[in-house]
């Protein structure tokens, strides 16, 4: 029969030993939750570069959303880009997501919108209600689709409205842009071109006609034009827009412009916008470096040989991922 101070032993030995293993048990989980929180931080930090404005570990930024310095103050150029398409033309933007979203961009700030009026098919709800989702890159307008019965209008005049928030930069934007979506435009080109400019009554583009270089006798054509903010305000309030809605719409807006005693500040980006040079009429100019903007990029391999004369891919790094010679 085992005696009283054996089993006393034997119980406290036993207290102790479970005592040692809590112990244990809680320095190793104390350890455990430290390096579970160094290696998070490890993580975090090597997918972000020192001079990222991403967050971690994925960003709801998109390509298209928003292309900016990564030192960018108030004194940098905003600009927004509307380009005028089809509700359908899924593919094309697409398209330009990759050309606009792969461009590097100093000194100022761009946002690529694609425009268009009220949705009319069941697929357009559900196919850019996800690109909406997915890229925040699409403006849809309360008007009935058209090219030349009041859209530009529309596109202008509704800006204000969208973009003027109490606590937001005044104005949201120096420079809006309407655009076309057979259009190349190098941003950085665009916003080096604005630095010495206006930041008020500025009316920006290639004159129409194409041997004209007086931005002050016709108008801008529609490949991309361009005003400062104020102008876009007074489309928003003046009769003057409201009453001459269709024609062709560069050449009604420049109407506007001209019939409102507008843009005392005028700029003719020709011949850094033109046309692509074939076939050749007397708006085509061949690729050349101090390009704005190339237009009537009309098929796939007009495209390419633009891209490819500017180099876009030279910034591609290498990686054990893919082969391209």
């Amino acid at each position: 029969m085992e005696s009283p101070n054996n089993r006393r032993h034997f119980i406290l030995s036993s207290l102790f030993f479970i005592v040692f293993l809590c112990v244990l048990a809680s320095i190793n989980e104390l350890r455990f939750y430290s390096l579970l929180k160094l290696g998070q931080c490890a993580i975090i930090n090597s997918s972000i570069s020192p001079h990222s404005n991403q967050s971690p570990l994925f960003s709801n930024d998109t390509l298209t959303k928003k292309f900016s310095s990564s030192s960018s103050s108030e004194e940098d150029i905003r600009i927004l880009i509307g380009i005028l398409t089809l509700p359908d033309q899924y593919h094309r933007r697409h398209f330009l997501r990759m050309i606009y979203g792969t461009q590097p961009l100093v000194g100022g700030q761009v946002d690529v919108k694609f425009v268009f009026c009220n949705l009319t098919k069941e697929d357009q709800k559900v196919l850019v209600a996800l690109e909406i989702m997915r890229y925040d890159d699409i403006i849809i307008l309360n008007c009935k689709e058209n090219m030349n019965k009041g859209k530009t209008y529309t596109y202008f005049s509704s800006l204000p409205e969208i973009f003027n928030v109490s606590d937001g930069p005044n104005p949201p934007y120096h420079y809006v842009m309407k655009g076309d979506d057979d259009a190349y435009f190098r941003l950085q080109s665009l916003v080096n071109s604005l630095k010495p400019l206006p930041r008020e009554d500025l009316y920006y583009g290639y004159v129409i006609p194409c041997p004209s270089m007086d931005p002050f006798v016709h108008y801008m054509s529609g490949m991309g034009y361009l005003v400062s903010w104020d102008i876009v305000e007074w489309i928003r309030i003046s009769n003057i827009p409201k009453n001459h809605l269709e024609g062709p719409e560069d050449k009604v807006f420049g109407d506007w412009i001209r019939e409102g005693h507008k843009a005392k500040n005028r700029y003719n980006a020709k011949w850094s916008m033109y046309n692509f040079p074939v076939p050749p009429t007397r708006c085509t100019h061949e690729l050349w470096p101090d390009t704005i903007a190339v237009h009537l990029l009309k098929n796939q391999e007009k495209w390419i040989e633009t891209l490819k004369y500017f180099n876009v891919t030279d910034n591609l790094k290498p990686s054990k991922l893919y082969h391209i010679p």
